[in-house]
């Protein structure tokens, strides 16, 4: 049973030192926090402070050249995160009476997820739907996990080295990657390319491209290859990647669906080995403790038609 001070907690404690507390932490910074919220050093300094002691913990370590977020800061920047999402979601809820549909739809995507079927079901929602908008922001696969986990996103779809016990996750489909050089590589207009070829040549990777990393069979793969241990570009944003593989800076892994334009248009060459690729899922996210709205609802029942209804084989882009 809760206790005096404990039932007079909430009704004590101004929830907008909860706000600024999660940009602090976010922004990995006071100056920085301060700036996200057009607010002076001092207070954001003071409200912190005030935090502090409402709470009875030391929530950040501030030291010069040092920021630190407490284990109590930790946890508590957990459930910041869990109730912003949830008045974030306020604004849908209340439309839920209107006659047509409406709200907002937030997906996290990892950098470059193309999927047709994903996109068929997209357009086919926003023809039927045209009050409910949409926003898609790109991240890398921690950070989409982190946020679907906090309850400030609709959906997220990503790779997972591992599959978060917290969240609902299936495979929105699945992708082969290959090597691939630029045009200004000395094997772009070589009529035979072999394996041996590429030994000891330069590689760019993904930054998920670790041991035990979602993206680790790619890592086999460049190893298979007898490429270059230590790469000579990195990136999360596949993007990127395809750019430093472009300019010549290596050789880099790209689904093969995803390369293919680049292919035909010149930009790129696949490069051996053809066979054995590896195969890498991506998924979709959801929250099961996220209350949908009416709109974000539709949109995952016609989500999971698409995933009932096509099989998984034709979900698998070569």
């Amino acid at each position: 049973m809760m206790g005096p001070d404990e039932q007079r907690f909430p009704w004590h404690l101004d929830w907008n030192l909860l706000r600024t507390f999660m940009v602090v932490v976010e922004q990995r910074g006071i100056s920085r926090a301060g700036d996200f919220l057009s607010l002076k050093q001092p207070t954001i300094s003071s409200a912190l402070k005030r935090l502090e002691e409402t709470m009875g913990h030391q929530l950040i370590v501030r030291k010069p050249n040092e920021f630190k977020v407490t284990r109590a800061g930790q946890r508590l920047y957990a459930e910041c995160s869990s109730i912003f999402g949830t008045v974030s979601q306020l604004p849908s809820l209340l439309q839920e009476d209107a006659s047509e549909l409406r709200g907002h739809i937030s997906i996290m995507s990892a950098s470059h997820v193309v999927s047709d079927h994903f996109d068929e079901v997209l357009s086919r929602f926003s023809e039927a739907h045209p009050r409910v908008s949409f926003s898609i922001t790109v991240a890398n696969s921690d950070e989409v996990v982190s946020r679907v986990s906090q309850n400030r996103v609709s959906f997220g779809m990503c790779l997972l080295h591992r599959e978060p016990a917290d969240l609902r996750t299936q495979i929105l489909f699945r992708e082969y990657f290959g090597l691939f050089c630029g045009p200004r590589h000395r094997l772009f207009g070589r009529d035979d390319v072999s394996l041996a070829d590429l030994e000891g040549e330069p590689a760019v990777s993904f930054q998920t491209e670790t041991e035990g990393g979602p993206l680790e069979p790619v890592t086999r793969l460049r190893l298979r290859a007898k490429m270059s241990t230590h790469w000579s570009g990195m990136s999360a944003n596949l993007m990127e990647t395809r750019r430093m593989i472009v300019a010549n800076i290596g050789i880099g892994a790209l689904p093969l669906h995803v390369a293919r334009r680049d292919v035909d248009l010149g930009m790129l060459r696949q490069l051996p080995p053809d066979e054995g690729l590896p195969r890498i899922n991506i998924y979709l996210l959801s929250n099961p403790r996220r209350k949908l709205s009416e709109a974000e609802a539709a949109f995952h029942e016609m989500l999971n038609a698409m995933l009932e209804d096509v099989p998984l084989e034709d979900r698998t882009y070569t």
